[in-house]
């Protein structure tokens, strides 16, 4: 099934933007309330939002956090990734020019 997830409705937050790249980093409700100093029903608030930002929504069939973490990466660029510190095996040209590192090459 073909999903939309790079249109916004609005842009995010500063502090959802944060939850969304600590979320990327693979780090658990738990573990950005911990290093955000927030309650994990915060997070968790914020991240819904987020995902109603782009226009996520959760099913049984859906992972909202991985959807999440790809409409994040598709709307602010790879720069959402580079915390990662994967290496990339190759690079592609993007459409206006950027080097992008292709995982699968």
């Amino acid at each position: 099934m073909f999903r939309n997830i790079t249109t916004t409705t609005r842009e995010l937050t500063p502090y959802e933007r944060l939850v969304l790249q600590l979320l990327c980093e693979g780090k658990s409700n738990a573990a950005i309330a911990k290093q955000t100093s927030h309650s994990e029903k915060t997070i968790e608030n914020t991240v819904s939002r987020s995902a109603h930002v782009f226009g996520i929504k959760s099913d049984a069939d859906t992972n909202l956090r991985v959807l999440l973490a790809l409409a994040f990466r598709a709307h602010y660029g790879d720069d959402a990734f580079d915390r990662l510190k994967v290496e990339c095996s190759g690079l592609l040209l993007g459409d206006h020019g950027e080097s992008l590192c292709n995982l699968h090459s």
